[in-house]
């Protein structure tokens, strides 16, 4: 909608998953499903193609694959009309089913067979080798709802082992078509003077939802394997918590930015400053001098709650901006400077000060209680006047403590073999994305 009166081509392939679809929405090409997620070989029923119902081949479909196949078409339509252009891909990878191509499912088999606890090991090792964590920074230990690797039954740990094998090939086949994607820009002489943002959504999901079907194969197109708590917690490292959640393991997204022609910064330069989704639209209008629209037919529009990011792109400093809000569902949080206020599912409010404790491992509730309740009021304010949110919303949390658990987690009792389907509801869907 900003782009396309300005002369852009928009095009954008993968899942919406939000009212009506893209091409009502200023895309000019749409190509993807508009369900949460789907069938990475089967697709659903959702799929569209520029506005019009899209009919998955019943042989030689993948979503990963198709999405960029898409991207490039219509990229190629972009060029043919001469047109600067905007793509936006939004992959169903590796959103659960973990239903990886065989070949790259293959590729990770016994690679994690030694488990979540040596996998969070070798990654907090390797995060502090590249200069990404602190030397000193606090690792939380193993919670209390992931068990011990070496306390697992052998058909469990082969069983996960699997598990994190189909999710690693999701995350191959994705960087390999990345790169796909890219190589083509790179052909056609636009990488140097292509802003690229990759963006991960959220923190790892643990929500083990589905049976375990240890002795099928997750690339026939049928079998649906969920995701693993213990993964999910070795995945995050060194954060805690997971999808959902609005501590750093469920909001600490990496964005990874590249245009050569643009950014001043050294290739791989760390930049810590916080920022949010909100941001990338006050950025993209700036980086295409783009005039920000002050009104839309059948809209109110209300002001930007983000701020552009082009200054720390060119290497200059970057302004004060707003306090970061984050909810969803009854999970809570907000960043402000150096503070986190945060709620799991509404209990009792907890507050952090994120750049002596990234982790979180220090609640510092009790010892700063003014500046804590300076957090909620602002949380409530930005409630009623950024969001707009009904007041069910912003009830007020719980004030009595109890265990931080959640009913899809990873239940480790029992055989595996024994485990019975679990019910499935719309509701838990949605929350899975």
């Amino acid at each position: 909608e900003l782009l396309a009166p300005a002369g852009y081509f928009t095009a954008m392939t993968g899942k919406w998953h939000l009212s009506k679809q893209p091409t009502d929405f200023g895309f000019q090409r749409y190509f993807g499903h508009l369900s949460g997620s789907t069938n990475y070989f089967r697709g659903d029923k959702s799929f569209q193609l520029n506005g019009e119902n899209f009919s998955v081949p019943p042989q030689g479909f993948y979503t990963t694959i198709a999405n960029v196949d898409y991207g490039i078409k219509f990229l190629n339509e972009a060029r043919d009309e001469k047109k600067p252009w905007l793509l936006y891909i939004a992959f169903n990878a590796p959103h659960a089913p973990l239903q990886p191509l065989e070949a790259d499912y293959k590729k990770y088999l016994g690679k994690y067979d030694i488990g979540w606890d040596g996998i969070q090991q070798q990654r907090i090792r390797k995060q502090r080798e590249i200069g990404l964590l602190p030397a000193g920074l606090e690792i939380p230990p193993r919670p209390e709802h992931v068990r011990a690797w070496d306390q697992l039954e052998p058909e469990r740990k082969d069983w996960e082992a699997k598990r994190m094998a189909a999710y690693a090939g999701l995350i191959d086949r994705l960087d390999q078509e990345i790169g796909r994607l890219v190589n083509d820009i790179k052909e056609k002489g636009e990488l140097e003077n292509t802003l690229i943002m990759f963006v991960s959504d959220n923190g790892a999901c643990p929500y083990d939802r589905g049976s375990p079907e240890p002795l099928k194969n997750p690339y026939d197109g049928e079998t649906r394997w969920g995701d693993s708590t213990g993964w999910a917690w070795a995945r995050n490292a060194p954060f805690r918590f997971y999808k959902q959640n609005q501590f750093e393991g469920g909001i600490s997204s990496p964005c990874i930015m590249h245009w050569p022609a643009g950014i001043k910064a050294k290739s791989g330069t760390v930049i810590e400053s916080p920022a949010h989704l909100v941001d990338l639209l006050p950025t993209i209008a700036e980086v295409t001098q783009s005039s920000l629209l002050n009104s839309y037919p059948e809209r109110t529009l209300t002001p930007l709650a983000g701020i552009s990011l082009l200054p720390v792109l060119t290497g200059k400093p970057q302004v004060s901006r707003p306090p970061i809000h984050l909810l969803f569902n009854t999970d809570r949080g907000l960043r402000d400077g150096d503070w986190k206020l945060v709620s799991f599912q509404s209990h009792p409010w907890e507050l952090y000060n994120i750049k002596n404790d990234r982790t979180e491992m220090h609640n510092l509730a009790q010892k700063e209680p003014e500046k804590m309740q300076q957090m909620i009021f602002l949380w409530d304010a930005m409630m009623k006047s950024v969001l707009h949110a009904p007041a069910k919303e912003y009830a007020p949390v719980d004030e009595k403590d109890t265990p931080q658990i959640h009913r899809e987690w990873t239940d480790f009792s029992g055989s595996i073999l024994e485990k019975s389907p679990r019910k499935k509801k719309k509701a838990d869907d949605n929350q899975n994305d």
